[in-house]
């Protein structure tokens, strides 16, 4: 029988509400042993505490977990990504998801399309974009989403040899699964997976994925979670178990979470 092996790294969030508390918590986590730091995309960008954090850190990695695509051009994010890359000496993952179509339309104005094959698209451009400033390939990526033609000298970022940064992608549906297995570094799964839909979609849809593109599970990572209440105090731990209900229900308001 083989035997398969299995590594666990853990990570955690950094406060984001006021970027001045970010070296002393970004320096603390790093103290205890922590793998990374991830930013979320709710009240605050999810890109500028990583930023500061890269200039007070020497080892974890600094990833988005995750920030909007589609809110952003890709030539934006390319940008964004290859200066934290730098700063952080190549510790930097980029997180991207696509969040729901009412989001998408009425919370940054952007038109929706079907996101598979968009994000697909976009993943594409990204590191058309990146070879084009590492290697000096000529840019010229066009799809149907994203066309990006135009690469000149004096727009070409300095870089230092780094590789390129992964990009791992939240994925809930099984065409999104399917589609982080292809062309996905990683994925990034929803706190509230149960472990039924693990085992029978996220794993099998992955693999899909990872075959279709000829790739091992070894070099592909996931990352997941779950909700956890704790406290110093059985009324601290009660608070936050209500913390949790609330999310819990706020994310089973979204019928395209429904499955999970």
């Amino acid at each position: 029988m083989a035997i398969i092996k299995y590594s666990v790294r853990v990570i955690t969030t950094i406060p984001q509400h006021n970027l001045h508390e970010v070296p002393a918590a970004a320096a603390t986590i790093e103290a205890a042993g922590y793998d990374g730091i991830t930013t979320l995309e709710n009240q605050h960008d999810p890109f500028l505490p990583l930023a500061v954090a890269a200039t007070c850190t020497q080892r974890i990695e600094l990833a988005t977990g995750i920030a909007i695509a589609f809110a952003r051009s890709p030539m934006a994010v390319a940008n964004l990504t290859w200066d934290l890359n730098e700063a952080s000496g190549g510790r930097f993952v980029l997180g991207l998801g696509t969040q729901i179509k009412a989001h998408n339309e009425r919370r940054f104005s952007v038109p929706w399309s079907a996101p598979v094959p968009r994000l697909r698209e976009y993943v594409g451009a990204l590191r058309a974009i990146w070879r084009a400033w590492k290697y000096g390939e000529r840019l010229r990526y066009e799809g149907k989403h994203y066309q990006f033609t135009l690469m000149i000298p004096n727009f070409v970022p300095e870089g230092s040899g780094l590789a390129l940064p992964p990009i791992t992608l939240a994925a809930v549906g099984p065409a999104m699964l399917k589609l982080s297995g292809e062309v996905g570094d990683g994925v990034r799964l929803h706190p509230f997976c149960t472990r039924r839909y693990l085992t029978d979609t996220v794993i099998p849809r992955l693999q899909l994925g990872l075959a279709k593109s000829q790739r091992k599970r070894a070099n592909f990572e996931i990352g997941g979670g779950g909700f956890i209440a704790t406290g110093p105090d059985d009324e601290a731990v009660a608070r936050a178990g209500e913390w949790v209900r609330a999310r819990v229900a706020f994310y089973g308001s979204t019928p395209a979470y429904w499955p999970v």
